[in-house]
């Protein structure tokens, strides 16, 4: 069974669907072990997407299914434990500023459990092991690099072992170095943990290298969709439009407008 499910889901800011929808009949799957990218130019609908899953929108037409649950039907009590089954990793880490790197880990864990702080002090130091920041933990926010601050950020994304992961724009802003060992944590942790990862990223060689399938969005559709195989022998337009930086294509870069000329009156 698909772990997370978009069903024929279109939506707008605004009652009215059929009038400037930011996503139109979008389909997707993503099956529980699978790291899946979705990728687009912005404005596409990426960051709407991951706020559907997580209930902080509802869709105006069709079903967005978490382990087999329409999340747009539920209350707020059924959201908020819905949300145990998600861990995010915000774009760029979102550390609460005044809390060591320990107590960052920590906090979840002390939110949504009653676990005994002997518990949660091996669980956290377990996490920081899996980003290699054990020794990083009495450390603050502001002593850390960017990718450090990323990597601990994924600690706390995952101190309560989620179900789902969701990624905005995880690569941005890194070096090579942080970007690689980023993208390498990730694929390693979502099969450590057996989970479903996805990830809203505009990193198409790194992507590549990490996920299983990908999805591109444009305009609020789905144009095309494959395996990395698949996509770097496709010959779609967008597809190459995309993946080879294109400034023209499908997606022009030009809005459209009058004519220049006339437009300045010559």
């Amino acid at each position: 069974m698909n772990l997370l499910e978009f069903q024929n889901v279109s939506f707008a800011y605004g009652e009215n669907v059929s009038e400037n929808p930011i996503l139109r009949d979008v389909s997707l799957t993503i099956q529980r072990g699978q790291v899946v990218a979705i990728m687009g130019g912005s404005g596409s609908g990426k960051t709407t997407l991951l706020k559907l899953i997580g209930g902080q929108l509802q869709a105006q037409q069709g079903a967005v299914l978490l382990d087999g649950e329409n999340v747009g039907s539920m209350n707020e009590s059924a959201l908020y434990q819905m949300r145990r089954k998600l861990g995010m990793l915000f774009q760029f880490g979102a550390l609460f500023t005044d809390l060591s790197v320990f107590d960052n880990v920590a906090f979840p864990l002390r939110e949504r459990t009653k676990l005994p702080e002997s518990m949660i002090r091996d669980l956290v130091l377990m996490k920081l092991e899996a980003v290699g920041l054990r020794g990083a933990a009495q450390q603050m926010p502001h002593e850390l690099s960017g990718g450090m601050a990323r990597r601990v950020a994924l600690a706390r994304a995952i101190a309560l072992d989620p179900a789902v992961m969701l990624y905005d724009e995880p690569f941005t802003g890194l070096d090579p170095i942080s970007l690689a060992t980023v993208g390498k944590l990730i694929r390693e942790l979502n099969d450590a943990l057996g989970t479903a990862s996805i990830i809203v990223t505009h990193d198409v060689a790194e992507s590549l290298a990490i996920v299983d399938y990908i999805y591109f969005l444009a305009d609020g559709v789905i144009v095309a969709h494959g395996t990395p195989d698949e996509v770097r022998a496709s010959e779609h337009p967008y597809v190459q439009q995309f993946i080879n930086a294109r400034p023209d294509g499908p997606l022009p870069f030009h809005k459209p407008a009058q004519p220049y000329a006339e437009q300045l009156g010559l």
